[in-house]
C-alpha cells in the first residue's frame, strides 16, 4: 500500500533536519554494539532482558535480516537514527506489528544511546516516522507503550502528539519481570483534544 512494498534493492530513507533514518546494515555492527554496550546501564531498566549473545555479530546479522524481511512484507519498519553531520549511530526506532484491514495501525518502539539522550533526536525521529506512517503507509493509528516511571519516554510521546489512553497490566516482560505499561496512541486527524495523564 502506498509504495510500502518496494523492490529489495531500493534503499529506504527518511530524512529529518539532523538525521537520516534507514534500515540497519551489516556494516553498522561495530557502532551498534559499542553504543549498546556503553549504554547498557541506561537502557536495561526499560528493555526486555538481553540474550547472552545480544551484542554478538551473529545476533546482529539476524537483526539486519529480520529488518529487511519485515519491511519487504510490510509488517514492520525498523530504522537506525544516523546523525547527518558525522554518520554517528544515535539509536533506533521501529514501527512494528503493522496491521491492515479495519485496523490500519502499528506499534512504535525506540531506544537512544545514553550520550545522545535529551537532545530531541528521538522526538525528531518519532515525528518523521509517524508522518510517514500516516501519509505514505495509510495507517490510522500508531500505538506506543512505556513503563509508568519512564518520564523521559512519556515526555517524548506527549510532545510528539501521542495521547495517554490507559494502563495495560503485565503488558511486557522488562528486565526479567512482567510489568504494567502506560499506553499512548497517535491518531491521524486526531480530534480528541488533550487527554489527561493519570
Amino acid at each position: 500500500m502506498g509504495g510500502f512494498l518496494l523492490a529489495p534493492k531500493r534503499k529506504f530513507r527518511l530524512e529529518t533536519e539532523r538525521m537520516v533514518l534507514r534500515l540497519p546494515e551489516h556494516a553498522d555492527y561495530r557502532g551498534w554494539s559499542a553504543l549498546r554496550a556503553a549504554s547498557a546501564a541506561f537502557l536495561t531498566p526499560w528493555e526486555p532482558t538481553w540474550a547472552e549473545d545480544h551484542l554478538y555479530r551473529r545476533a546482529f546479522t539476524g537483526r539486519v535480516q529480520w529488518a529487511q524481511r519485515v519491511r519487504t512484507q510490510g509488517t514492520g519498519l525498523p530504522l537506525f537514527l544516523i546523525r547527518r553531520q558525522d554518520s554517528q549511530l544515535l539509536g533506533a526506532i521501529t514501527l512494528d506489528n503493522i496491521r491492515r484491514g479495519p485496523a490500519q495501525s502499528g506499534t512504535v518502539g525506540y531506544w537512544i544511546g545514553q550520550p545522545f539522550a535529551r537532545n530531541g533526536y528521538m522526538r525528531e525521529a518519532l515525528r518523521a516516522l509517524v508522518h510517514h506512517a500516516f501519509s505514505e503507509l495509510d495507517l490510522s493509528r500508531i500505538e506506543a507503550a512505556c513503563l509508568p516511571e519512564n518520564a523521559a519516554s512519556r515526555a517524548v510521546l506527549e510532545k510528539s502528539g501521542f495521547k495517554y489512553e490507559g494502563v495495560a497490566q503485565s503488558y511486557l516482560q522488562i528486565n526479567g519481570r512482567w510489568r504494567n505499561h502506560v499506553l499512548y496512541a497517535n491518531l491521524r486527524g486526531d480530534r480528541r483534544g488533550r487527554t489527561d495523564v493519570g
